[in-house]
């Protein structure tokens, strides 16, 4: 039991139904759907859509969506990849031939088709129950009649006015007055408002065809894109095959790539090789989980890809005598010193739902234009923000996650369902970029290794490994003798300039008939049950 004159969070504890959100807004939205008779998937995509108004730097219609859900609380789990690709017309070597190594965020090669709306789309049209023009109503309101800027949300908003600067859509939207919003004013979107209005009318025709796609292509065009209407027309998500491991009992679910699940379940794979200390917080623990996901990420960087373009060895990355092998190298007197670099760029914004309704239908739901606020560059008439995905390729050529025409990059945004005794027991995610497959894996080692509540395994402090070196990144609630002890075995702490990630979680407690849920702090949102 948590000492209540701690400033944390209680435990969020309900008989009926249950959804979580890193808004409150997105939040009480689900809850009112699920009350008016929607279910789960409705819920998910109705906080979704509401979270892509009034938390745009997190995520939007721009962006991408994958899903993993429980039907009546079955272990059979349906994953949805929900990614868009590179434009037909992409050329890698145009590249080489500008001399550039990376791609820069601010451009229009940064954007990939936008996959969430048609998954939005599809999943509604195969899982879920009220009208989908239900479903949009409570973002549509937000947009065209405004919302009120929360704490979190403004210190994100601010944060980018010189991104925001940049674009002149960007800038007469966002940045009304010539600053970001503060806590407490109300912003509005009409733009965004009548293009969710047309998506309700029209479905995916509404935002893949017509007056919508043709406003953002023209504009990348005009910023020297290769988009065209077709790579819109024809982009499709599509439903995959889950991947899962056991840890403590349980079997863990992820999407398979091109998303970083694989690392995750790579992660808990060598902690099971280790036996919890009795601390969830100690030296030795944190040690572990800190190698772990730099050996776990340096095969990420090296094999992860889109897997209808290049093989990935998902058997062999998920095998006992690669954990094996891995786990053998973790030397708890000394950090390791010769893991090659994370070649990903750092990023921290997503935003992570989890849903679930009285007949135990479970939704764990994750939407992101990727970095804060995306490209940074907004299609001028519909108002949408355009992800910059495409930063997750890389430029080298011959490597499995090198750009390519119709190519999905390697993906960082991964939704986690847990399941034991044939039945789904949590929907969880952990937000923050690069940090949510480690997240994933500390979040679980937490509630199954020390038996710690969903809320309090959310709360603790975090750390992440930043480099192919021994940097690590910290909070600053971590322990100073913990950090002491991690810098004499050779790691280097340093501050985190952000909080680390965020999360949500729903246990479902079968035995009892109720639902147990978790909210992050370190954002605006909130867990609320029925």
């Amino acid at each position: 039991m948590r000492d209540f004159e701690q400033p944390r969070r209680s435990l969020v504890v309900a008989r009926e139904a249950m959804a979580a959100t890193s808004h409150p807004s997105a939040t009480l939205a689900a809850v009112r759907i699920l009350a008016a008779g929607g279910n789960a998937m409705d819920g998910a995509i109705a906080a979704s859509a509401v979270q892509c108004v009034v938390e745009p730097g997190s995520t939007g219609i721009g962006g991408d969506c994958f899903a993993l859900i429980s039907r009546e609380g079955s272990d059979d789990i349906v994953a949805y990849n929900g990614s868009g690709c590179a434009p037909a017309a992409t050329r890698p070597e145009w590249f080489a031939e500008h001399g550039l190594t990376e791609i820069l965020r601010q451009s229009p090669h940064a954007v990939t088709v936008p996959g969430a709306v048609d998954a939005w789309t599809r999943l509604h049209a195969d899982h879920g129950r009220l009208p989908f023009a239900e479903v949009l109503a409570p973002a549509i309101r937000f947009a065209e009649e405004g919302y009120a800027i929360s704490p979190r949300v403004h210190r994100d908003w601010i944060l980018e006015t010189e991104l925001l600067s940049a674009d002149p859509a960007a800038r007469r939207i966002f940045l009304p007055g010539g600053r970001a919003p503060r806590v407490g004013e109300v912003h509005r979107q009409p733009e965004l408002g009548a293009t969710l209005r047309r998506i309700a009318a029209e479905g995916r025709d509404g935002f893949y065809t017509g007056a919508v796609a043709d406003d953002i292509v023209s504009y990348l065009r005009s910023l020297g894109g290769v988009h065209t209407v077709d790579d819109f027309a024809n982009a499709k998500g599509e439903y995959v095959d889950p991947i899962h491991t056991g840890f403590q009992g349980h079997r863990v679910h992820e999407c398979p790539p091109n998303g970083q699940g694989i690392v995750a379940l790579m992660i808990l794979n060598i902690l099971a090789r280790f036996q919890p200390d009795g601390h969830p917080q100690s030296a030795d623990r944190l040690h572990i989980e800190i190698e772990a996901t730099r050996l776990a990420y340096a095969a990420r960087d090296e094999l992860l890809a889109d897997p209808e373009k290049e093989v990935v060895p998902v058997e062999h990355l998920l095998s006992d005598a690669l954990a094996d092998r891995l786990a053998g190298t973790i030397d708890l007197n000394r950090a390791l010193t010769d893991l090659p670099p994370i070649q990903t760029p750092a990023h921290r914004d997503t935003v992570y739902i989890t849903v679930v309704d009285k007949d135990r239908n479970a939704v764990s739901f994750i939407n992101s234009v990727f970095d804060s606020f995306g490209t940074g560059l907004v299609a001028p008439r519909s108002g949408i923000v355009l992800q910059n995905r495409g930063q997750g390729f890389v430029l080298k050529p011959g490597h499995p996650n090198a750009i390519a025409p119709g190519k999905r990059p390697l993906h960082t945004i991964i939704p986690g369902m847990m399941t034991r005794d044939g039945r789904a027991v949590m929907s969880f995610g952990v937000m923050g970029g690069y940090y949510q497959a480690m997240g994933h894996a500390h979040f679980l080692s937490k509630v199954l290794d020390f038996r710690l509540d969903v809320q309090e395994a959310i709360d603790l402090p975090r750390v992440v490994p930043v480099s192919g070196t021994t940097e690590v990144e910290a909070e600053k609630t971590l322990d100073p003798a913990t950090a002491a002890e991690l810098e004499r075995r050779g790691f280097r702490i340093v501050p985190s300039p952000d909080p680390i990630g965020g999360g949500q979680a729903i246990l479902i407690d079968w035995e009892n008939g109720t639902l147990q849920g978790g909210s992050d702090p370190r954002k605006d949102g909130c867990a609320l049950g029925l």
